[in-house]
């Protein structure tokens, strides 16, 4: 299981880093992403990193701004989020799988899902 906090409401050029606490599994056999979902929108892929956090992937509008780590010795994984825009507004998930590699994340074919944190950014 996969349980997402630390989303909440920011001005434009502020940060937040979000938190995602992985249960019932040996955290460290995972690849964990992040995605996020705007209103209206599909669902995007974020961030994603590998099991060891040596690698990670990021999609193109949010390099030099987020970054996605771990920590496995908590089962928890980070992403931390600078210079935010109102384009950032979404419900942002963490999802976590054992048999993909990490630069499979953007497909988006995790096996677990936490449940979503609201990040609102306004003008």
């Amino acid at each position: 299981q996969l349980q997402a906090s630390g989303g909440g409401l920011v001005q434009a050029g502020g940060s937040l880093r979000l938190s995602c606490v992985a249960s019932g599994g040996t955290f460290s056999r995972y690849v964990m992403g992040w995605f996020r979902q705007a209103p209206g929108k599909e669902r995007e892929f974020v961030a994603g990193i590998s099991r060891s956090g040596e690698s990670t992937d990021r999609t193109d509008s949010v390099k030099g701004r987020f970054t996605i780590s771990r920590d496995n010795a908590k089962n928890t994984g980070y992403l931390q989020m600078n210079s935010l825009t109102p384009e950032d507004t979404a419900v942002y998930y963490c999802a976590a799988d054992r048999s993909i590699n990490y630069w499979e994340a953007r497909k988006g074919n995790f096996g677990s899902w936490g449940q979503g944190t609201q990040v609102t950014v306004s003008s």
